[in-house]
């Protein structure tokens, strides 16, 4: 009975791995979008084929629906809360106030904000104010989730939902003309709120900046379940508690859906949206946490761990130098290598794609081996 607990049980003070594979294969994903992967896989030859609707599970929906890629961000938010408690506790052990923790946060997050326009201005290619990027999100996520640390988690899941409230009361009532549908592409609140913050709005995309408002519901539920993790009761229960919550939330969220109380729209982050992907979020944490801390079936995580241990960094660079310059620079050798077989257009943006991904991860592993993290 007793070697039966002692598997059961996973030490609060050693590193959670499951913490670093899910953040590792949330950033894997990202990186991988940067190179152009996930576009190439659904053009010709397989477009149209039976593969296509697989590959289409990495682009977002066009609007209302749900589909794999609409997972990545609210992942990334959700992990980004679970490794709050973590880091805020170690900080404490190292003897820093919480002043210093809190003066930490803020400047951080306004380095978040910061990166999440720079990224814009890359993008235009020109100085632009837009505040779309999951990194400007996060900025606000963080500080709400932070201040609402050091309340119980039954009030922090409460806040949670009062956030979700809010916003369906806004987008629910506001009267403006032109902006009073609720879910409807470009006529809503929140593109009227893009007005009032940017003087745009997401003209295509339908993208609004006020997501940040619902979502930090995302980062709020991964601090209450990186408080679970950390704290000092048995890994079965923990697992229980992620399992349990995870799967009412989800099924709250299709519900909605289903019932077409709320539609799933991930681009202005409806409630409904906002409970389905948490509890896709739950439910993936609770899987990883049985998988690699509790049955310690971890060999194969490595790969993704690593990329995990410079999150911003890879994000950034894959978005800016990646996107911007090393995806031609390796472009030039790869197809110019295949065109001397007469290689097909798919197959050198393939290989390029991949190539791209498997230098960037190189990248990774030269940073982890020298022992170079980048923090924020």
């Amino acid at each position: 009975m007793n070697q039966k607990n002692q598997k059961e049980t996973v030490p609060t003070g050693t590193r959670l791995l499951s913490l670093d594979f899910f953040r590792g294969i949330t950033m894997f994903l990202l990186v991988a979008e940067g190179t152009a992967l996930w576009s190439v896989l659904t053009k010709d030859p397989i477009s149209g084929t039976f593969l296509e609707p697989f590959f289409r599970q990495f682009h977002h929906h066009p609007w209302a629906g749900l589909r794999f890629w609409d997972l990545v961000q609210p992942f990334f938010m959700f992990i980004v809360g679970v490794a709050m408690p973590f880091s805020y506790a170690k900080r404490r052990r190292r003897g820093d106030s919480k002043q210093k923790i809190t003066w930490h946060i803020i400047q951080r997050c306004l380095l978040l904000l910061a990166f999440g326009v720079g990224l814009h201005c890359g993008y235009r290619r020109e100085l632009v104010w837009e505040l779309w990027n999951v990194l400007s999100q996060l900025s606000v996520t963080i500080i709400i989730a932070y201040f609402l640390m050091r309340y119980k988690p039954s009030i922090q899941i409460i806040v949670s939902f009062g956030l979700l409230l809010l916003t369906e009361i806004l987008y629910r009532t506001f009267p403006l003309e032109g902006y009073n549908q609720p879910f409807v592409k470009d006529h809503n609140f929140g593109s009227w709120m893009d007005m009032v913050l940017m003087g745009k709005i997401n003209r295509g995309g339908g993208w609004v900046a006020i997501n940040f408002i619902p979502t930090a519901a995302h980062t709020i539920w991964g601090v209450v379940a990186g408080q679970l993790l950390l704290s000092e009761k048995p890994a079965g229960e923990k697992l229980k508690k992620l399992v349990i919550g995870g799967l009412l939330i989800l099924a709250a969220g299709y519900l909605l859906h289903w019932t077409s109380v709320t539609p799933i729209i991930k681009r202005i982050s409806t409630s409904s949206f906002v409970l389905a992907s948490g509890g896709w979020s739950l439910l993936v944490l609770a899987l990883s946490y049985w998988f690699i801390d509790i049955k310690k079936i971890n060999r194969w995580i490595f790969p993704f761990v690593i990329v995990g241990m410079n999150p911003i960094f890879i994000y950034l660079f894959s978005n800016t130098v990646g996107g911007q310059w090393f995806n031609g620079f390796v472009g030039i050798f790869t197809k110019g290598f295949l065109s001397w077989f007469n290689a097909p257009e798919f197959l050198m943006a393939l290989v390029t794609s991949l190539t791209v991904l498997a230098l960037e991860w190189l990248l990774c592993y030269y940073l982890y081996r020298k022992r170079i993290f980048f923090k924020i």
